[in-house]
């Protein structure tokens, strides 16, 4: 098996990068377990909820700017 494999890999090696990105993801994919029947309405609840929560000024809206200053400042701690 390791060796079938192997030789595999040296084939696909040579295709296209873009073909291997799109190769990488599906068997990045197939490694997932089966996906989650109620997942999709789940999240369209979650963003109607967000939305609603934004609409009645619930929600604290935050800059990119913002938000790219703490990620950053998150990024350079030790």
């Amino acid at each position: 098996m390791r060796e079938a494999a192997v030789r595999l890999r040296e084939t696909l090696l040579t295709l296209p990068e873009e073909d291997r990105a799109w190769l990488a993801a599906e068997l990045a994919a197939s490694l997932d377990g089966p996906p989650d029947a109620d997942a999709a309405e789940a999240w369209d609840e979650e963003v109607q909820r967000r939305i609603a929560e934004v609409k009645a000024g619930k929600a604290k809206l935050v800059s990119w700017a913002e938000v790219s200053e703490r990620l950053e400042g998150r990024l350079k701690k030790p």
